[in-house]
């Protein structure tokens, strides 16, 4: 979900650049492993790259994978809110103690900030105060609706969302910076339309749309 915003921009520039239509399913990480898993006829995935690696093993899509953008974490609140200090990894602990409902998403950001309250040694503090979304729902619908005082989740996600202020990113030493990938599906039938457009999404000229969203470009490929 972090790329949904992101990706209907593109195929909208795709399309008016090249002529050619895109349609994609934008679902919570998870799901779209399992789809993939059970050879729905996708013609590529945009995932987590840590979760194409483990499809790829599977033979589910190709081994070359193309970097896609790089894509870090914040902190939210309902709009109009204060803003706690989250200026470094002590700030931030005492934002999460000081806050009544923490909110978390599935996937590798929700993760990291269960490793982190584990690492600041509060977890049994506030177990009963952090709420994890189902899988697909953004956090700060949470927010915004007063469901948790606190929220972590993608910047893309985020930025832009009715209801709720961004606080920031969070401090460098506690970051987790998620490379997104593409690759093709092996039950795609039009892998080479498919290559295309990932070569597309690799490219310069989508640089100024990823930022937009809150995320960095990243080119790389992995082997074939």
């Amino acid at each position: 979900m972090a790329t949904r915003k992101l990706l209907a921009d593109l195929i909208d520039q795709y399309r008016r650049e090249s002529g050619c239509r895109v349609s994609v399913t934008s679902i919570g990480g998870v799901e779209a492993v399992r789809r993939v898993q059970d050879g729905e006829p996708f013609d590529f995935a945009v995932l987590a790259s840590g979760a194409l690696e483990r499809l790829a093993v599977d033979g589910h899509v190709a081994v070359a994978r193309i970097e896609i953008v790089r894509s870090g974490m914040a902190v939210a609140v309902a709009a109009g809110a204060p803003h706690p200090d989250i200026g470094s990894a002590a700030a931030l602990r005492d934002a999460i103690l000081g806050a009544s409902r923490i909110g978390y998403s599935t996937g590798p950001s929700g993760e990291h900030l269960l490793k982190l309250i584990a690492r600041f040694g509060i977890a049994q503090v506030i177990g009963s105060r952090i709420v994890q979304t189902p899988p697909g729902v953004p956090v700060a619908s949470l927010i915004a609706s007063g469901e948790v005082e606190l929220g972590f989740q993608q910047l893309s996600e985020l930025t832009g969302a009715p209801g709720i202020e961004v606080v920031g990113p969070l401090p460098p030493d506690v970051q987790l910076t998620t490379v997104f990938s593409a690759a093709i599906c092996s039950a795609s039938q039009r892998q080479e339309a498919a290559a295309r457009f990932l070569a597309f999404l690799a490219s310069e000229q989508t640089d100024a749309v990823k930022r937009a969203h809150g995320m960095e470009p990243a080119r790389g490929c992995t082997p074939r």
